[in-house]
């Protein structure tokens, strides 16, 4: 057993049991904690925790599971319904976010191709927070639930694009094909999952369906075999695990699995954030401070507002559409993944990849706050807008 391990572990979960008790108490959101504390116990705070990389790693298998349960909660027929109507909004208001970003970073004079990717790093909304402050019951029977999840998966999809593309720019011709195999490989996936599920996982669930540690390990098991099938074909492991649940979201057993996955997702959800602010260097700040605050202040006015005028334009009500703005009102996982691609390519500076991270996590802290203090939402320090 590896003691090293161990103690990581101990000091991440029972740090995070201390500053969570204190965060209730304080009435503070929970994700603000665990950022914070990473932070604090990372290599550039006291340095208890080094291994953040490896912390991280563990970490993205909650990013698996999250969009294997929101690909299970995704009937298909309205999944279909809601990308036709989502797809403008998300794209009109990607491209001006990311004209934003562009001119921001050029203000301060980084390099053209460092401004396009800065620009591109603002375009999307975080799935993790969004989802994870999201009630159960808006996720899985409000029309709310069912818009926000189309744009959250929409730029999902986009930015995995983006992923695709710097990496084929790295490397030339040779990613390019790889690039073209993986959107030909795409339908093919589904349509694998698809008769996977019917001809062999139902009749097995429908078999063994009374013993519970055989339909959790089952699920397990396929979530992950088709996001290392992804991969594989040079797509993500998260689109394989939100294939993988959507081609089991019409299974009679689809909720009880949803139901049993929850602790599991929330684990690694927390070594993610934990990571997510242990992996940010301090020393750096000084230098990165103006233009991040000027980015994540922009982005936290601009996309509430865009969200909801887009949505009204397409006449949804004013209190849903500013709620499903102010949910979405932060920047991405996914933009720190393109600054960490970005950076590891080369395409790059330091300075540039840390005011990506930088100004995503006051994004993600600031509209933390916003939405636990104002909208319902599982982890409200308030019993009036809890909402499990």
């Amino acid at each position: 057993m590896d003691h090293h391990l161990i103690q990581l572990f101990f000091l991440i979960f029972t740090g995070s049991a201390v500053v969570a008790s204190l965060a209730l108490f304080g009435r503070q959101p929970l994700l603000v904690a665990y950022i914070l504390l990473g932070a604090v116990m990372g290599p550039h705070g006291l340095a208890w925790v080094n291994d953040v990389d490896l912390i991280s790693e563990i970490a993205s298998i909650g990013i698996i599971f999250l969009l294997f349960l929101l690909g299970l909660d995704m009937q298909p027929q309205a999944l279909g319904r809601v990308l036709r109507q989502v797809t403008h909004i998300t794209l009109i208001s990607s491209l001006l976010f990311a004209a934003v970003g562009f001119g921001v970073a050029y203000l301060f004079e980084y390099s053209l191709l460092e401004c396009i990717i800065i620009g591109t790093s603002m375009m999307f909304s975080s799935t993790i927070i969004g989802i994870k402050l999201l009630p159960t019951t808006v996720l899985h029977h409000k029309h709310s639930g069912e818009l926000m999840i189309g744009m959250l998966l929409m730029q999902d999809f986009l930015a995995i694009f983006v992923l695709l593309m710097l990496i084929s720019g790295l490397d030339g011709g040779d990613s390019l094909i790889t690039f073209g195999k993986s959107i030909v490989a795409l339908p093919l996936i589904i349509g694998g999952a698809v008769l996977m599920v019917r001809y062999v996982l139902q009749p097995l669930f429908a078999r063994f369906d009374r013993i519970g540690e055989y339909v959790f390990l089952l699920a397990i098991g396929w979530c992950l075999g088709v996001a290392e099938l992804a991969e594989f074909v040079g797509l993500s492991r998260e689109i394989g695990a939100f294939i993988a649940g959507i081609s089991l979201a019409t299974s009679p057993i689809s909720q009880y699995i949803a139901l049993n996955l929850k602790p599991l997702r929330d684990f690694f959800l927390i070594l993610f954030f934990f990571s997510l602010g242990g992996g940010f260097d301090l020393s750096l700040i000084p230098q990165i401070a103006v233009p991040a605050l000027i980015l994540a202040a922009l982005m936290l006015t601009l996309k509430p507002t865009v969200y909801q005028t887009l949505l009204r334009g397409q006449s949804e009500s004013q209190s849903l559409s500013w709620d499903i703005g102010f949910r979405l009102g932060q920047n991405s996982e996914f933009s720190l993944l393109i600054a960490y691609v970005a950076f590891n390519t080369q395409l790059i500076g330091n300075n540039a990849s840390h005011l990506i991270q930088a100004a995503a996590i006051i994004t993600f802290l600031v509209s933390s706050y916003i939405v636990v203090f104002n909208f319902p939402n599982p982890i409200a320090t308030s019993g009036k807008l809890r909402r499990d």
